[in-house]
């Protein structure tokens, strides 16, 4: 057995792998890789996929949610279109790599950016706090999980401007309210589903209302919303396996259950950090994330006996980004408790050795 603790694509539950397998070799008599998205059959797909997204983050009325390419990658670029008013202003939290990356883009498509606030001078080891957001901007924007960095945003910004987020890589991992923003975007490759999906919620208010001089038909979210996701060929196959996947998470006690479940991972993976003379976390405990824990040794000259250990133990994913190093642990709502479980057996075994 195989722990994945992998950033990315996601784990996945094994149910919702076997149920897609199936539907690979027959989907009502054709393969789900093959099957018409105008067919009637996938047009139901999409639309359980979007019912099934709305009750698992009790969206409310006066919502959109709608399924895309690109990835958050180009999410930062629709967001940044579609956010556009009056001001052609907006601010932005620097709070690591992807962050900086919605930064750049919103820049590229001529907003005035204002970087309100940034923990860049700490290598984004911590979530700014203390700061005040200048009242001309269209809207705010920030990331709420670093997947790189292992910091995660646990109370969101108050403001009375519109709120957008890019939660790739912790929405459906704990409880929302929707309400407080006017647009969330998220790739699905973390909780929600394969890459090649980016699941997109906006208020319907807000669409079709930018002032931008160039929005693309295609970065236009109004467009994808009038079309029910369908203005092109959607990926089949990632909405699919979203479906599923959506439907096994409700089953499951939804997101308020997999919420504790990631909680509880997620402590006892701090909490061995914490008490093992050999090993210390990477960024500031009040900001630590529940969904990509990362940490480092306190002798890096020990890095080879670690190494073969965790592997030795069937662990996959575990090294660090390089902008961190050290490890990370990606604890995504399909993984086991049983998974960090043997991964804290490992660090035990390698303090012993010490």
């Amino acid at each position: 057995m195989k722990h994945n603790f992998g950033a990315g694509p996601c784990i996945l539950p094994q149910p919702v792998f076997e149920q897609a397998s199936k539907a690979v070799l027959d989907f009502n008599g054709l393969s789900i890789l093959e099957v018409s998205h105008r067919h009637k059959d996938f047009v139901a797909v999409m639309d359980e996929a979007i019912a099934l997204t709305k009750q698992a983050l009790g969206v409310p009325e006066g919502y959109s949610v709608a399924f895309l390419q690109g990835g958050a990658t180009l999410g930062f670029t629709i967001a940044a279109l579609n956010m556009m008013r009056e001001h052609k202003a907006a601010g932005y939290m620097n709070t690591g790599t992807w962050a900086s990356g919605a930064i750049k883009e919103a820049k590229k498509v001529g907003l005035d950016v204002t970087v309100f606030a940034s923990s860049e001078d700490q290598n984004f080891t911590y979530i700014p706090k203390n700061y005040s957001i200048p009242s001309s901007l269209d809207f705010v924007h920030f990331t709420s999980n670093n997947t790189i960095f292992g910091t995660q945003f646990h109370t969101f910004p108050a403001t009375d401007l519109p709120l957008v987020c890019d939660m790739s890589s912790d929405i459906f991992s704990k409880v929302i309210n929707v309400s407080d923003f006017d647009l969330i975007y998220a790739g699905a490759q973390k909780n929600l589903g394969p890459a090649g999906a980016t699941v997109y919620i906006v208020k319907d208010e807000v669409l079709g209302k930018s002032t931008s001089p160039f929005l693309p038909t295609y970065l236009d979210l109004k467009q994808h919303v009038d079309k029910e996701s369908m203005m092109n060929t959607p990926p089949v196959f990632a909405v699919y396996v979203a479906m599923l996947n959506l439907k096994d998470l409700i089953s499951n006690g939804g997101v308020a259950a997999a919420e504790q479940r990631n909680i509880a991972k997620a402590q006892l993976l701090y909490n061995e950090i914490d008490r093992n003379s050999q090993f210390k976390g990477a960024v500031s405990v009040e900001d630590r994330s529940n969904m990509n824990v990362t940490f480092l040794l306190n002798d890096e000259s020990r890095a080879a006996d670690f190494d073969a250990l965790w592997k030795a133990a069937g662990i996959v994913g575990l090294p660090g980004h390089r902008s961190v190093g050290g490890y990370r642990a990606s604890l995504y709502n399909a993984l086991p408790l049983a998974s960090v479980q043997v991964l804290v057996e490992v660090m035990k075994e390698f303090e012993k050795t010490a």
